[in-house]
C-alpha cells in the first residue's frame, strides 16, 4: 500500500498548541491533531474501485489488512499526523460559533495524477469539536453517505467522494427521530474524499473572532493550494476568489435542481468553499415535484432549506463568507456587485438547465412562460420529477395528444388528473409540440440530448433504507447493487428496471423513506 503522502493543511496551518483531546474552544489554530479511536472488530464492506486508482491504489491493496487498519482509525500511516479541522457557522440562520470537524478526523493528503486528495474518516471518534456527542457514526448514515456521494458523482454533480465503507464491530446509541427512544446500532465508518474539506465556516470562525492575523493565513493558503490561477494574494485576489467561489456554489446548486436533489442542512458549515456537495445528512430526491419539500425533521416547521429555497440559501451563506472576507478587502461594492450577479446569473443558468430537460437548444422568448406552465402542472397532483422528465424524452412532436399517456407513470394518483388538471396538461403538450417546431433536431436526437441530462436512476430514500435493513441483518449485497446502478444513472440498465420507479405506498411515512433526522 503505497501513496504518494503530500500533507500540507496540518503542515502550513496554525495548529492547536493542546494534544489532549477534550471539548473546548479552540482559539488562533486552524485544526487540533486528534487520533483516531481504535475499533475492535473492523470489517470492510465496500470499496470505491475508481476512488483507488485516483488515489494510486490497487484492488489488492484493498485487501490488505493494512489498509483494513488505516482506513478505520487502527492505525495511522508513518509520518502522519491526523487532524480536525476548527470552523464555526450559521446553522439554520443563526450564528453557532465554534463548531468544527466533531465526528471527523483528517488522515492525510495525497497527490496523483497531479490532483490533490484529502482523505478523512467520519466516524472515527471524539475531537475537540464534539461538544456533547461520541464522534461515532452508525452503519445506517454511513451506507446513506457511502451510496450518495458516489451516486452524485456519476450523475455529475459536484460532490465530495467516498472510498471505503466499514463497520467497526462497536455498537453505537442513537435517538433516530430526536424522541427519547434512543437505541444501539452498528457502528461504521465512512472515508470520504475531496481535494479539500474547507467550509465557509472556516473562514467565519477567524472572522467572528476577529483574528485577521489567522483569516488572511486561511485565505492566501486557500489560494495558493486551490486558487492558484487567480496569482499571488492582493486585494484584487481575494475578489476574484470570492466570485469564483460564488460561480461554483451556484453551478452546484444548479445541478442539484437539475436532478432533483435537496440537501436538507445547508449551514454554512456544510458549504464547500470549492462548490462541492458536502455532509450527507437528511438529504433527499424529490418523490412529488415539490418546491416546498425538505428531507429534514430538524426544518419541518420553517422549511428553509426546502427545494424552492435551495438557490436563496446559497446567496445567504454567500453574504456570510463575504461578511467573514470583508477585512481582507475593506470595500463592500466589489461583494455586492459578485452577490447581484449571483442573483442574475440564477435566472439565466436555472432557465438554460430547464431548456435542457425539455430537449430545447435554441432560446425562445417565450420559454419562461412554457416553462413556467410546466411548474405549475407538476404541483397540481403529485407527480415523480425523476420519471416524468426521463418518459417526457419518449414526446414525440406529431403525437401531441398522447403526450399524458407518454408520462402517466409519473402521477402518483393518475384518477386525479381529470377535469381541469387534464385540460391544463393537454395545453400544455400542445405548446410544448409548437416550440419543438424551432428545433432542428430530430425526436430522437432530442430524447438521446435529454436522457444525457433526466437521469433515469436516483438514489431514493427508501432504496437506501432497504439497502440499510438488510445490512442491519447481516445481508450487504443490496450496497453493491445500487452502488452499480448509481454510476450509471442516465443509461438503461433494463435489468434494474424495478428500480425505476415511484416511491411505494409503503415507504411515504416509513422512518428513514421520508423525511429523516439530522442523525441520519
Amino acid at each position: 500500500m503505497k501513496l504518494n503522502i503530500k500533507d500540507k493543511f496540518n503542515k502550513e496551518l496554525p495548529s492547536d498548541p493542546i494534544l489532549e483531546n477534550s471539548r473546548r474552544q479552540v482559539t488562533e489554530a486552524c485544526f487540533s491533531y486528534v487520533i483516531p479511536r481504535r475499533t475492535s472488530k473492523p470489517e470492510l464492506l465496500h470499496v470505491s474501485t475508481e476512488m483507488l486508482e485516483s488515489l494510486g491504489l490497487t484492488e489488492e491493496d484493498a485487501k490488505s489488512k493494512k489498509f483494513l487498519n488505516v482506513l478505520t482509525g487502527n492505525i495511522s500511516l508513518p509520518n502522519t499526523e491526523p487532524y480536525a479541522m476548527c470552523y464555526g457557522g450559521h446553522q439554520f440562520g443563526n450564528w453557532a460559533g465554534q463548531l468544527g470537524d466533531g465526528r471527523a478526523i483528517n488522515l492525510f493528503e495525497v497527490e496523483h495524477y497531479a490532483q490533490n486528495w484529502a482523505l478523512q474518516l467520519k466516524g472515527a471518534g471524539e475531537t475537540p469539536y464534539s461538544r456533547s456527542a461520541d464522534g461515532l457514526a452508525v452503519l445506517r448514515s454511513s451506507i446513506r453517505e457511502y451510496l450518495c456521494s458516489e451516486a452524485m458523482f456519476h450523475l455529475g454533480v459536484p460532490t465530495t467522494r467516498a472510498l471505503s465503507l466499514a463497520l467497526t464491530g462497536d455498537q453505537v446509541l442513537r435517538d433516530v427521530m430526536y424522541d427519547g427512544n434512543p437505541a444501539y446500532e452498528k457502528g461504521a465508518i465512512v472515508c470520504r474524499t475531496a481535494e479539500s474539506f474547507l467550509r465557509f465556516g472556516n473562514y467565519q470562525i477567524f472572522a467572528a473572532r476577529r483574528d485577521g492575523r489567522n483569516l488572511k493565513i486561511l485565505v492566501d493558503y486557500t489560494i495558493k493550494y486551490h486558487f492558484a490561477h487567480l496569482g499571488n494574494p492582493s486585494k484584487e485576489t481575494y475578489i476574484q476568489f470570492f466570485k469564483e467561489v460564488s460561480e461554483r456554489t451556484l453551478d452546484m446548486i444548479l445541478h442539484w435542481q437539475r436532478v432533483g436533489f435537496v440537501h436538507g442542512v445547508m449551514n454554512t458549515d456544510n458549504m464547500s468553499i470549492l462548490g462541492l456537495t458536502i455532509d450527507y445528512g437528511p438529504y433527499g430526491w424529490l418523490e412529488g415535484y415539490d418546491y416546498g419539500w425538505t428531507p429534514n425533521t430538524t426544518d419541518r416547521e420553517h422549511k428553509r432549506y426546502r427545494y424552492g429555497n435551495q438557490s436563496n440559501i446559497g446567496l445567504w451563506n454567500l453574504l456570510q463568507l463575504a461578511n467573514a472576507i470583508y477585512p481582507l478587502i475593506e470595500e463592500a461594492a466589489p461583494l455586492e456587485n459578485i452577490l447581484n450577479q449571483y442573483k442574475s446569473d440564477f435566472e439565466k443558468k436555472s432557465l438554460s438547465m430547464m431548456r435542457s430537460k425539455l430537449g430545447l437548444q435554441h432560446e425562445d422568448e417565450n420559454d419562461q412562460n412554457l416553462i413556467q406552465e410546466l411548474e405549475d402542472n407538476l404541483h397540481l397532483t403529485e407527480t415523480d420529477m425523476t420519471i416524468f422528465f426521463r418518459k417526457l424524452a419518449n414526446f414525440k412532436m406529431d403525437n401531441a395528444e398522447r403526450g399524458l399517456d407518454i408520462v402517466c407513470d409519473a402521477f402518483y394518483k393518475a384518477d386525479e388528473v381529470v377535469g381541469n388538471i387534464r385540460e391544463r396538461w393537454n395545453e400544455w403538450f400542445v405548446r410544448y409540440t409548437e416550440r419543438l417546431k424551432l428545433e432542428v433536431n430530430s425526436n430522437e436526437e432530442r430524447k438521446a440530448k435529454m436522457n444525457r441530462v433526466n437521469p433515469k436512476y436516483v438514489l431514493r430514500n427508501y432504496m437506501a433504507q432497504l439497502a440499510i435493513d438488510e445490512s442491519n441483518n447481516g445481508d450487504y449485497t443490496l450496497i453493491d447493487e445500487l452502488f452499480h446502478i448509481l454510476k450509471n444513472p442516465y443509461d438503461e440498465q433494463r435489468k434494474y428496471q424495478k428500480w425505476f420507479t415511484k416511491r411505494p405506498d409503503w415507504a411515504r411515512h416509513k422512518v428513514g423513506c421520508s423525511m429523516l433526522s439530522c442523525s441520519s
